[in-house]
């Protein structure tokens, strides 16, 4: 990473260069002494070329030359840019022009003094607002409090933006800086206190304080005893709270907005990030399993309940849950709400697009055989099966018999729980349904 003082050292070459009142005067008064006409128009006749070359995203709309350093023949300009983020520029002879950010030379120098190249352009006037392009452009609100340049490395610059109401962000961008590259934009709390990149602009209880509006707006009466983040994904920050009653959340927040996603039970959150640590979660996964015993049991599901799994639900009001049981072979899919429980057996579950994955396969083998027992085919005991595809209404399964003689295909009326076969095909006239037989016995004795 280039640090700024180091990557600014040739500044301190030019200060003899440089009128008094531009080095230590404030920026406004910096701005009243330094341009003047001349140095307007050897700024706007040069730099549109010079930052073309260096690459950066920059539509030059004013423009002045800071000095000159005749030892090295280094010209020194300041140009303000219709993107937003203006730069100081140094040209060389026969070398590409290397460009500052405003933000980077707005630093002060170790003498406390403003840097001989701080950008005193009207339109440079506030350089944390040249940030927000890049902070639009990722898609992240925020009112720009203040806002720092961290430095830059071969490939990326990073800066940090501290956002009206405590929120922190890592903006990284290419280098050069261009808008028309990639922008990533990270909450401050990815990173490490102290690290080569990281924030100062905000402390972590500051960044934490959005925890308690998401929390107010989750609806579960949570007084907060502790909070902690936990990740961040490209679309969402996870979030921990504790409560006073013992309960625990995760908290789910759009990148995106800032608005709260949900809140996810302790005992369901075990995906996200390893789960809560702040409460009991194992305490309360025995509660909520519990639970679904009973929804289980209620919705005609025999199952005690010793292990659960949460599968994705895009109605924040339905609970769609993997269940493994104590108390038989086989397990289901259960799918509650406040009005509605039922669960679906393994076999049935995957026909309505859900499949288990606690209970193994030959689990399932004595209810389909006992189904086709239902059919007249009782010799037939289940060896082997699979789902083979489905219709608007049903849903078909391939059988093997384990006397090796051909199986069958079976069709289930969906949307019900635990049904009975519709209908029975033989592999030969359930040619047409889902490409066929595929079980060994089956293509062998057809």
């Amino acid at each position: 990473m280039r640090p700024i003082a180091i990557g600014l050292s040739a500044a301190l070459a030019l200060a003899a260069l440089l009128p008094a009142a531009v080095i230590s005067a404030p920026k406004e008064k910096a701005a009243a002494t330094a341009i003047d006409a001349k140095a307007r128009e050897a700024g706007m006749k040069a730099t549109p070329d010079l930052v073309k070359t260096a690459g950066v995203s920059c539509t030059v709309t004013d423009a002045r030359l800071i000095g000159s350093d005749k030892k090295t023949a280094t010209d020194y300009y300041e140009v303000a840019c219709q993107q937003g983020l203006g730069f100081a520029v140094l040209a060389k002879k026969d070398t590409a022009p290397q460009t500052y950010s405003c933000l980077e030379t707005a630093a002060a120098g170790a003498d406390g003094k403003p840097s001989a190249l701080a950008c005193v352009l009207p339109g440079n006037a506030n350089p944390k607002a040249g940030l927000a392009p890049y902070l639009e452009k990722a898609k992240i609100p925020c009112d720009i409090e203040n806002a720092r340049a961290i430095g830059s490395g071969a490939k990326n610059a990073y800066f940090e933006v501290a956002c009206k109401g405590g929120a922190g962000y890592i903006v990284q961008t290419s280098a050069p800086i261009s808008l028309d590259q990639e922008v990533t934009i990270n909450s401050c709390l990815l990173y490490e206190e102290g690290g080569n990149v990281s924030c100062k602009l905000t402390d972590k209880a500051t960044q934490l304080a959005v925890v308690d509006t998401l929390n107010a707006g989750a609806g579960k009466n949570c007084a907060i005893k502790d909070k902690r983040y936990i990740l961040s994904t490209k679309t969402d920050n996870y979030f921990e709270v504790s409560c006073q009653d013992g309960k625990g959340y995760v908290l789910q927040q759009a990148a995106a907005g800032g608005a709260l996603v949900k809140a996810i039970d302790c005992a369901q959150a075990g995906f996200v990030g390893g789960g809560c640590t702040l409460s009991d979660a194992v305490a309360a996964q025995t509660e909520q399993a519990g639970l679904y015993t009973k929804l289980a049991t209620k919705a005609g599901f025999d199952c005690k309940v010793e292990k659960y799994g949460m599968l994705p639900s895009n109605d924040p009001r339905k609970e769609i849950v993997e269940l493994k049981c104590s108390n038989r072979p086989d397990g289901g899919i259960g799918i509650f709400t406040a009005t509605d429980n039922k669960v679906y057996d393994c076999v049935t579950s995957e026909m309505n697009g859900y499949r288990c994955s606690f209970t193994k396969q030959d689990a399932a083998f004595s209810r389909l055989s006992s189904d086709l027992k239902g059919m007249g085919k009782g010799s037939c005991v289940v060896s082997g099966s699979r789902i083979i595809g489905q219709t608007a209404t049903q849903g078909f399964v391939e059988v093997a018999c384990a006397d090796g003689l051909p199986g069958w295909v079976m069709a289930y009326p969906l949307g019900q729980t635990m049904p009975k076969p519709a209908e029975l095909l033989s592999c030969l006239q359930a040619k047409g349904v889902g490409g066929g037989c595929k079980l060994p016995t089956n293509q062998t004795k057809s």
